[in-house]
């Protein structure tokens, strides 16, 4: 059991302004003091936990108290791209592996710096380098406080997965408990009551509901985020998925010039906005376009070197692997676009 008493106090300097103050609203001391008083019955087996509460509870002053060493705190980015502000001794493969982890998996994001990341991604990448970091404890304050809720809940979800799949603790400390059946965590402690609570297994993530339309001229809201950045063909067929209104993801589909058979469509942009990443509205996306082909008895192929798509595709029967390798050739001529990169090309099979 992990407990704290602590006494937080400070004394402002005497200025005139201060003075005023104190005369004015009747002030008994010059000190100001707060007092947090708590304690944490960890068990053994925990995940993740969740600290909340308004602004002021003491956050922030007993994760510090207790947890000092486990903070993500004052990373330094100073590289022109995230890859090389990753620890030196991680190779490519496990640093990409990690981002998929936590739902940052858009390459051409990979390349940028730090700086110039929205809110969302930063938070992601943090995480990432924690993990990379080989922590056993990672907390993180003023978790998703920054964030639009609905992007907050979405990564909450992300990162309670990646976490799961190490061996590593999270601790999340928030102001808001709108992420708590997101995060599915094991404990919570309440800075508003000072009371700590087991919940293993009463939390369940919300189901996420997308709707999905046929529309056109949406590509640029996603061009900048798929990995090869190229334009798309006027005689595609393009699906959007909506997540409360938002649009989110993308998918454009095209008839696959195939010698002999005739009836193939090809899935040729995938992409799903950063802060939606990492909880499966892209594979929820593709699965319907690919469904809605099968059931006009066309069969429905797509081309990816993108990990998360492996893992995915490597994981579920109804996507069977067609062909690997570097090169791929339609009517004979070389996709230069995959001449350099490992591709797979899978079919979906039902």
């Amino acid at each position: 059991m992990q407990t704290f008493d602590i006494i937080k106090e400070s004394k402002p300097k005497k200025s005139f302004r201060v003075a005023k103050i104190i005369d004015k609203f009747d002030l008994n001391s010059e000190h100001i003091k707060e007092h947090f008083i708590g304690e944490f019955d960890l068990d053994k087996d925990w995940k993740i936990g969740l600290i909340y509460g308004n602004s002021g509870t003491g956050k922030t002053t007993i994760v510090k108290d207790l947890f000092s060493k486990n903070l993500i705190k004052n990373y330094i980015y100073k590289s022109d791209n995230i890859m090389d502000d990753m620890p030196k001794e991680k190779s490519v493969d496990e640093i990409t592996k990690t981002f998929n982890s936590v739902g940052f998996s858009s390459p051409p994001s990979w390349l940028k710096p730090y700086r110039v990341l929205s809110t969302g991604e930063k938070m992601r990448v943090d995480l990432a380098r924690a993990i990379l970091e080989n922590r056993d404890l990672i907390v993180f304050d003023e978790f998703t406080s920054v964030v639009d809720r609905n992007v907050a809940k979405i990564a909450s979800a992300a990162i309670s997965k990646a976490i799961k799949r190490t061996e590593k603790k999270f601790i999340a400390v928030s102001c808001h408990n709108d992420i708590a059946e997101w995060l599915e965590p094991d404990w919570i402690f309440n800075t508003n009551e000072m009371k700590f609570k087991y919940i293993r297994g009463e939390l369940r993530r919300p189901k996420i509901e997308i709707k999905i339309y046929e529309q056109r001229k949406m590509w640029e809201l996603f061009r900048k985020y798929h990995y090869l950045n190229k334009s798309i063909s006027n005689s595609s067929k393009q699906f959007v998925a909506y997540y409360n209104n938002e649009p989110v993801a993308f998918c454009g589909v095209m008839h696959f010039p195939h010698p002999k058979v005739k009836n193939i469509k090809r899935c040729t942009r995938l992409v799903v906005l950063p802060d939606y990443q990492g909880i499966g509205i892209g594979n929820k996306l593709l699965e319907y376009v690919a469904k809605r082909y099968v059931a006009k008895e066309y069969r429905f192929r797509i081309t990816t070197s993108t990990p998360a798509l492996l893992k995915s595709f490597s994981k579920n029967i109804k996507w069977k692997l067609k062909s690997l390798g570097r090169n791929h050739k339609h009517n004979g001529i070389v996709n230069t676009s995959s001449a350099k990169r490992i591709t797979t090309s899978w079919e979906y099979v039902q």
